[in-house]
């Protein structure tokens, strides 16, 4: 009887401990596509604000079409990024077409001092 005893709260405890590990690795799964969801956001955001950027340049630096252009690829590249591998490759094309394009600004300095640039 003892024997059956011991082995009943053995067993217990083993389905307790796999509970509790199951638990957490729900928990950690949540999190984690709750932090992708916010890096999402936050992306999205990005792209929405790249069109007003865009406009604003093309008042002060009409002959500069090539950077446009380039920064509207690389931002129809990033919106249409499935994986994530794909994604953040898309991201640095982005942030180099984005690097260029602010550094018009040295160039206009006009542009420098626009309020929708500087957002």
């Amino acid at each position: 009887m003892t024997e059956l005893i011991v082995l009943l709260v053995v067993v217990a405890l083993i389905a307790a401990f796999l509970i509790v590990q199951y638990n957490g690795l729900v928990r950690s799964r949540n999190e984690t596509q709750n932090a992708w969801a916010q890096v999402d956001v936050v992306l999205r955001r990005r792209y929405d604000l790249i069109p007003n950027l865009v406009e604003t340049v093309k008042g002060y630096a009409a002959h500069e079409r090539e950077t446009l252009e380039a920064v509207i690829q690389a931002r129809s590249g990033a919106i249409d990024a499935s994986a994530v591998a794909e994604q953040a490759d898309s991201e640095n094309i982005l942030a180099g077409a984005l690097r260029r394009l602010f550094a018009l600004s040295e160039a206009y300095p006009d542009l420098k001092a626009d309020s929708n640039f500087m957002e």
